[in-house]
């Protein structure tokens, strides 16, 4: 990391990341002594939620299961509903994602897609030039100045007429921004990546008629929520907006807060429009909170699909209980990308889509996500069809009874080497293209971001520690482990091409991925350790 400690003309506050171009627009003494602010204001409660968070696995590790909590049952039996919805997020049946490099921005504001989530999170590597170009062009966007000239083509890209709601997902309460310290301690990226972006943009959103909105990452209680919705209300009163301006949609990406979809909505409800299933970062939650429990042991994460066990009961929970508070439920990620020179695996890539789209929508989901422009149609397609109306709003799924044994089910299915394969081959590759610095990583047809290296590591984790049994009666062993990982190795090394191969990163991703899925002790996030490698 090259870094020089910067002069911020903001009391308190410390800059240890190399100046770039622009980057002063952004870093601006007032904008940094408003980040101070809710620093000084909101990191202690964020610390303090992290320790519950550890708190609660150890009860998890020792057997206790998730439920529903018996001191908010006042919560989930009342009869309330969030705020109403803005205009411009009424309807959002079809949403891209991706990171916030420039070009990307354009391409997916102009996509077709009603919502385009800029991806501060999974889909960023959070490199300091990342994060603060990510600002850069944000800020662009809503100044009405975005365009992009490709170096290598020539091409120019610029925003079309009507483009798609911008929304922005900040990382989650458990990451640092590590460049930026106020009082010597480093800010959260949390409130980083958010309190730029507001007091920047905020109120010329509000003046093009549109609304600050964000999506909320990886939280675990309602808790956690009410921290949240405290900083909205202050960053309203200090930018000068009305409350209930700044709206969130927020994902249940872990389990705890599936038991806690009411309370959250309930926290956030001047704030809250809905909530997202975020399938991938589930499955990851599912393993890392019941990992230690043998009734738990997962099978191939092929086998975990939507449709089935604790991934359909939670998605149907979360239209339930949403739609009856008068907020959102959004469906999942299609991260399938078109196969080049395939028409047969393209149409049939595009065929799982379209199934996994149309059960969305006929379960009552107001919408989707998709992760290329390619697939933007399609889901739509499906979405025009089955929901000609702006949401689901009305439907309100009385017709289920979803029970804790329902939200805990494990997916049927095997364990088998090549699923060992595949997380080992995936799980490295991305991670060594996160640490050159790229989030959104095609591999093998799927554009894959990082929920997907941690549920491989995740997973063989588990299938270590239990010493689980392979449908051709082996068990994982970190001998077998080792041995395939080598074997996987010299096969990209021999696919890629060898000069690719060794200019790239893959020692050190390699002994990180080979670290935490030999581990002890199950650790949190990858991306934490990963982050001391790039930042």
């Amino acid at each position: 990391m090259s870094s020089t400690n910067q002069t911020t003309g903001a009391q308190g506050v410390t800059i240890a990341g190399a100046a770039g171009e622009r980057h002063d627009e952004i870093l601006t003494p007032a904008a940094l002594g408003f980040l101070a602010d809710l620093h000084r204001r909101y990191n202690a409660t964020r610390k303090r939620l992290l320790s519950l968070r550890a708190e609660r696995q150890k009860k998890f590790d020792a057997g206790e299961l998730p439920g529903f909590l018996e001191e908010t049952r006042h919560v989930r039996e009342g009869d309330w509903k969030v705020a109403p919805i803005p205009a411009d997020l009424l309807d959002r049946r079809v949403e891209i994602t991706g990171p916030v490099d420039r070009k990307m921005i354009i391409n997916a504001l102009n996509s077709g897609a009603k919502v385009f989530m800029a991806d501060f999170e999974d889909a960023s590597a959070p490199t300091w030039a990342n994060m603060i170009e990510g600002q850069v062009n944000l800020k662009d966007r809503w100044q009405g100045d975005i365009s992009f000239t490709d170096p290598d083509s020539g091409k120019t890209y610029a925003l079309g007429a009507k483009p798609a709601v911008l929304l922005v997902r900040p990382r989650g309460w458990h990451l640092l921004e590590e460049h930026v310290a106020v009082d010597g301690e480093p800010i959260s990226g949390a409130l980083f990546d958010f309190g730029l972006y507001v007091f920047h943009n905020a109120r010329a959103i509000v003046a093009a008629g549109s609304t600050p909105a964000f999506y909320l990452p990886k939280l675990e209680s309602h808790l956690e929520a009410r921290l949240w919705d405290d900083v909205f209300s202050h960053a309203e009163e200090t930018v000068g907006l009305p409350k209930g301006t700044l709206k969130a949609t927020i994902l249940i990406e872990t389990v705890p807060a599936a038991f806690e979809m009411d309370e959250i909505l309930y926290e956030m409800r001047e704030h809250i429009v809905g909530l997202n299933c975020g399938r991938w970062d589930y499955i990851f939650s599912y393993i890392k909170r019941l990992g230690k429990n043998p009734r738990f042991l997962t099978p191939d994460r092929s086998a975990m699909v939507m449709g089935k066990a604790f991934l359909s009961a939670y998605s149907l929970k979360l239209i339930q209980t949403t739609h009856r508070r008068g907020a959102f439920a959004m469906g999942g990620m299609a991260a399938q990308i078109p196969v080049k020179n395939d028409d047969a695996a393209n149409e049939a890539a595009f065929a799982k889509v379209r199934a996994d789209k149309e059960r969305e929508a006929g379960n009552g989901h107001d919408g989707t996500w998709v992760a290329h422009p390619a697939l933007v149609p399609v889901a739509l397609e499906v979405f025009d069809r089955l929901m000609p109306q702006p949401n689901q709003l009305d439907k309100l799924r009385e017709d289920i009874a979803i029970t804790v044994e329902d939200l805990l089910q494990v997916h049927e299915g095997v364990r088998t080497e090549a699923g060992l394969r595949e997380n080992i081959r995936v799980g490295v590759q991305y991670i060594e293209a996160w640490l050159r610095g790229r989030g959104a990583v095609p591999l093998y047809n799927l554009m894959e971001d990082a929920a997907t290296a941690e549920i491989s590591r995740a997973q063989i984790w588990q299938w270590l520690y239990h010493g689980a049994t392979l449908d051709d009666g082996r068990k994982v062993t970190p001998e077998l482990f080792r041995e395939t990982l080598d074997d996987e190795m010299a096969k990209v090394r021999a696919a890629l091409g060898a000069d690719v191969y060794d200019a790239g990163r893959f020692p050190e991703a390699i002994k990180l991925f080979a670290d935490m899925s030999l581990a002890p002790e199950f650790e949190e996030f990858l991306t934490l350790p990963a982050y001391q490698l790039i930042r």
